[in-house]
């Protein structure tokens, strides 16, 4: 078709469109167009209002910088691998300015009084050496090497996540469980002190037990790796299949996982179709809780942990643990007192001051590392 000229295209302009051409009400038009095109609300920012309405009662003044903490990029530690030749990659962190946390927690529990009760330094592993730069400082790890053997030299994870494996002081030729194991790191951690008798490994999906065997391959020994019992069942069955056999149990549950929660769009669970699993979770925490202190032996020990500030998730499933296990199985079972891993972790982590059960580690601006909440539980003879 020819061209208009400027001044038929102009008149065209003046008469409007045809009859029958012309367009509906203004407003009409705006809001289907309105309502075809409304953004979709980010899974992330439904899990911050979210937090922002429960946290913000819960934490009160502290809740903003905590909020900012979740939003910034997570601090890591580099937990070394005993497997391989250490010394090197020592020497090379201490010249970056990163130190061992826990081995500084040593020396401090020895400048205190040796009268105190119990021991401070008796909770903690001497084997497990982890190391993180000083608070303020963001500098990241590089990422880690293989050795000769191929083993690699450190597995990069939120420090404070190894505070429950410390908790559960392992001692010589116990016989662990972790309960729900993948991806790893905790398991690994366990490994690192080097006095577990037996170890099983267990985690309910077989995708993250893939990753599980992954991190066994690439920093375990053959040896060591093929005596470690990994296995893919539901954890709230554990104890019929082996009840009371264990020492240490940890049990570091499925949550909300409040960091990734406001982070992550993939896979999270503020995602509207995992609404009821997510409303599920403190009764699913429950029942782990449960299937590991029945899975462990008359005066062994359990460490409960998540990694969300929710106290639905945390002391209130503690508290039900307790109660269900006296009237349900009549079985006791004593809170441990914690509040030593204040004193001796003050310098890496920040801890929730009015945590009623157990110990909350709050994301800082100068320390972010967390959220971590943990709590142990002895199990009466």
């Amino acid at each position: 078709m020819a061209a208009l000229s400027g001044r038929a295209a102009a008149a065209l302009l003046r008469r409007g469109p045809p009859p029958g051409l012309a367009p509906g009400p203004r407003r009409h038009h705006y809001k289907k167009k309105w309502a075809t095109t409304a953004p979709r609300i980010p899974v992330t920012r439904l899990a911050l209002h979210h937090f922002d309405t429960t946290y913000s009662l819960q934490l009160r003044d502290l809740w903003p910088s905590v909020r900012a903490s979740l939003l910034c990029e997570q601090k890591y530690g580099a937990l070394l691998n005993n497997f391989s030749p250490v010394d090197h990659v020592t020497q090379e962190l201490e010249l970056l300015n990163a130190t061992d946390f826990i081995s500084q927690a040593h020396k401090e529990a020895q400048q205190l009084q040796q009268g105190t009760s119990p021991p401070l330094r008796a909770s903690i592993s001497s084997n497990i050496k982890c190391y993180t730069f000083p608070r303020g400082d963001i500098t990241r790890f590089r990422p880690a090497r293989p050795d000769v053997l191929g083993l690699l030299d450190y597995y990069l994870m939120d420090a404070a996540s190894l505070l429950p494996v410390l908790a559960l002081n392992v001692q010589p030729d116990d016989s662990v469980l972790d309960l729900c194991a993948a991806p790893g790191g905790k398991t690994l951690a366990l490994l690192q002190t080097g006095v577990c008798g037996h170890l099983a490994a267990n985690d309910i999906s077989i995708s993250r037990t893939k990753r599980l065997y992954q991190v066994l391959q690439s920093y375990v020994p053959k040896e060591i790796r093929e005596a470690v019992s990994v296995t893919s069942c539901d954890g709230r069955d554990w104890e019929q299949l082996k009840g009371s056999t264990f020492h240490k149990v940890l049990v570091d549950v499925p949550c909300t996982t409040d960091r990734h929660s406001v982070m992550e769009e993939e896979n999270n669970i503020f995602h509207k179709k995992r609404t009821k699993e997510r409303q599920m979770l403190p009764m699913l925490q429950l029942q782990l809780l449960m299937a590991g202190i029945l899975a462990t032996k008359p005066g062994g020990e359990v460490v409960y942990s998540t990694c969300s500030l929710s106290p639905l998730q945390n002391e209130h499933v503690i508290e039900r643990a307790v109660e269900i296990a006296e009237t349900q199985f009549s079985i006791s079972v004593h809170v441990e007192d914690l509040s030593h891993f204040r004193i001796l972790f003050q310098d890496t982590f920040c801890f929730f001051s009015d945590c009623q059960l157990g110990e909350l580690v709050l994301p800082n601006l100068t320390a972010n590392f967390g959220p971590m909440y943990f709590c142990k539980l002895r199990r009466i003879e």
